[in-house]
């Protein structure tokens, strides 16, 4: 078996990686698995009155973390796991930022809404997959 590589995006990516001992991406073979990526802006902060915000935020980190392991960002994606605290509120908002960020491709999709996440603050967390092409 080939060693496996792990990832952090400077900034909030290693600071939660410091903090709670635990690698934004690692590469799989050809696939990267992306950690949760909360709604934290570049330092780490969350502002649990600004929904909206965090999911923007979180599809900002998704992008960070996937382009520290060498991906473009987005469009590598194939799979998408949310998780939310209130997603009927949050649910179309979300689907505007997928067809805006991913025009290209409609990767799976699971949306689950939870009780709660990892930072009392956090409203959204968003894990991916995507595809490391040999290019």
């Amino acid at each position: 078996m080939s060693t496996l590589q792990y990832f952090n995006e400077k900034g909030a990516g290693q600071k939660h990686s410091d903090a709670c001992h635990y690698s934004q991406a690692v590469i799989v073979g050809d696939v990267v698995k992306c950690a949760g990526q909360g709604g934290w802006d570049s330092e780490g902060n969350l502002d649990s009155d600004d929904w909206q915000g965090q999911i923007d935020n979180a599809f900002d980190n998704v992008d960070r973390v996937l382009q520290a392991a060498g991906l473009r960002g987005w469009e590598d994606v194939y799979l998408i796991r949310s998780y939310q605290l209130d997603i009927a509120n949050h649910f179309e908002y979300f689907v505007e930022k997928l067809k805006n960020r991913i025009p290209g491709h409609r990767p799976i999709w699971t949306a689950l809404s939870v009780p709660k996440l990892a930072f009392p603050p956090m409203l959204v967390e968003i894990e991916v997959e995507a595809y490391r092409s040999k290019q």
